[in-house]
């Protein structure tokens, strides 16, 4: 009897299991389609790649010239067409480059990143700032890492050096040696300072930490003597 029953149900469950397929629409309705395209447009990567008003505007102007380019358009405007389609775009240009100024490198990108191994959001006064706090307390290997951390800063605000996550000390100190030949010696001494202290387990002293902060202080009054590429003088 439960043989014969267990047979009954082994029959029946593909008919039952293909009405519940059957019954789960495999094209949303309008209001389902809707909310699955605003799921799908909320993540991060759409709102990044989302248009600037810099983008639009160069593509609405784009648009326009491909409209009065056109046969039609272009006949109606004659010979002097291209001589009045270059004049506006050399003017559309020089407003582009006085509203927005030149193109630089964006910090804003950086200013959260990953510094000499660690996250570390805070500007180089900030820095500064704690690192002399811990020198007062005596805690020389905080204050020498910290000051360090302050030149590094520095110099990215100032888009002297970008540095890449992983960068070194030394790698840093030999980024900044391009603007500030001179301090090379100086930046060098100050990026094995901190690996000492960071990464070798030396102890710090008060006079490391004097001379790590006379370099940051001269290196921040100076002006650079080579700049990198892209970099307005």
């Amino acid at each position: 009897m439960i043989g014969r029953a267990l047979r009954v149900a082994l029959i029946a469950l593909p008919a039952a299991l293909g009405a519940r397929l059957a019954a789960i629409p495999l094209v949303p309705d309008g209001d389902g389609a809707r909310r699955l395209a605003e799921q799908e447009l909320s993540k991060p990567e759409y709102q990044e790649a989302r248009p600037t008003l810099v983008d639009q505007w160069a593509r609405a102007v784009i648009d326009w010239l491909v409209e009065l380019l056109t046969p039609q358009h272009a006949a109606d405007l004659g010979p002097w067409a291209a001589i009045v389609i270059g004049a506006l775009l050399v003017a559309a240009l020089i407003a582009v480059l006085l509203i927005w100024g030149r193109p630089r490198r964006s910090r804003t990108g950086r200013t959260g990143a990953v510094l000499l191994g660690s996250a570390d959001d805070r500007t180089a006064a900030q820095l500064r700032t704690d690192a002399d706090r811990a020198a007062r307390e005596g805690d020389w290997t905080e204050a020498i890492v910290l000051r360090y951390r302050a030149i590094a800063r520095s110099l990215i605000e100032r888009d002297l050096i970008a540095p890449a996550p992983g960068a070194t000390a030394q790698t840093i100190a030999r980024e900044a040696a391009v603007p500030f030949p001179a301090e090379g010696e100086a930046l060098h001494a100050a990026a094995v300072a901190f690996d000492d202290v960071r990464y070798l387990g030396h102890p710090g002293s008060a006079a490391r930490y004097r001379a790590l902060a006379e370099t940051d202080e001269r290196v921040a009054a100076l002006r650079p003597q080579a700049l990198p590429e892209g970099v307005p003088a």
